[in-house]
Parts: C-alpha cells; structure tokens; sequence
C-alpha cells in the first residue's frame, strides 16, 4: 500500500503508525456497535442526536450496511483492540465525469482519548487509498458547518469546498 505510515494485509486488515503506536482498520463487527455510537455521541453535536440507550436501530442500520457491497463500515482498534476510530465508506457509480465512481465518507470519527497523535490523517491516507483500490475518481464528504475544527482539518488534507451542501429531515 502507498500510504504513508500504513500497510495492507493480505487479509483484509490494515495498520495506521501513529504517534508512535500501531492501530488497525478493520470491517466493523455488530459487536462494535456500542463502541461506534459512543463515536458518534463523544462531541455536543452527537450528543444531541444519538442515543445510547436504544441500540437496536443502530443494529439493524450496522446490518443493511454490512448487507450491501458498496459500503465499508470500518473500526479503527487500538493495541488492546478496543475501537478508537471509525469512518463509513460508500461507492457510488455515476454518470457524471465520465462515469466516474466517488467514495463517499461519512461518520469519520477519533476517539478523545486517540487524538493528536495523527491518527485522524493515516486514517483519510487509508480512505483515500481504499478508494484509488477500488476505482473512485474522487472522494467527498460532508462536515456540519458548526464542526470547524474538522473543516479545517480536512482543509489541510486537501479538500476542498467546492460545492454547497443541502439537506432536509425527512
């Protein structure tokens, strides 16, 4: 593998080096599911819109994705395995660009406890990897205006805003 600080397995399983310590990037199991809603809930915006509490939803969301081929839910483990880091990945063939694929990022998230290390980059070094493996012609994503830390750091890896973002609760 190309990236920096990574390096592929024949198995499936890749290892992020950072900040002096091995992690892996692993398929994520529905056994992690706790761990990846604690991900998503550890800032106030998550906080605000996911519960803990009710876990079935989140199981039966982990089990569709992991039904459907064009997506990747990994798991970032620490030493000890415990999940420290996640991001969900989607392939999404189309017209446009001459029939370009892209890989859609969505959910990144670093453990408090991981951060600082450069764990975060070796992670999107991965992501972006996975997707020239895969045959994307660009990888998008999507931060909430108000996560302006994340902005920038994306910002520093590269990207760009280029478009405007929309949405509407269903």
């Amino acid at each position: 593998m190309s990236v920096s600080g990574a390096r592929w397995h024949p198995r499936g399983m890749d290892e992020l080096q950072a900040g002096g310590r091995t992690f892996r990037v692993t398929r994520a199991r529905e056994e992690d599911v706790p761990a990846l809603v604690r991900l998503l809930a550890e800032d106030a915006i998550g906080a605000g819109r996911e519960s803990a509490w009710d876990l079935e939803p989140y199981r039966a969301a982990f089990r569709q994705v992991e039904r459907d081929p064009a997506h990747l839910l990994v798991a970032v483990r620490d030493e000890q395995g415990a999940v420290v880091g996640t991001a969900q990945l989607t392939l999404l063939p189309g017209l446009s660009r001459a029939g370009a694929t892209r890989l859609q990022v969505e959910a990144v998230r670093v453990a408090e406890s991981a951060r600082g290390a450069g764990l975060g980059t070796a992670l999107l070094e991965w992501v972006h990897e996975y997707g020239r493996r895969h045959g994307a012609a660009l990888v998008q994503l999507t931060s909430d205006k108000r996560r302006t830390d994340a902005l920038r750091f994306y910002e520093r890896l590269g990207y760009r805003r280029s478009h405007e973002g929309l949405k509407l609760v269903l």
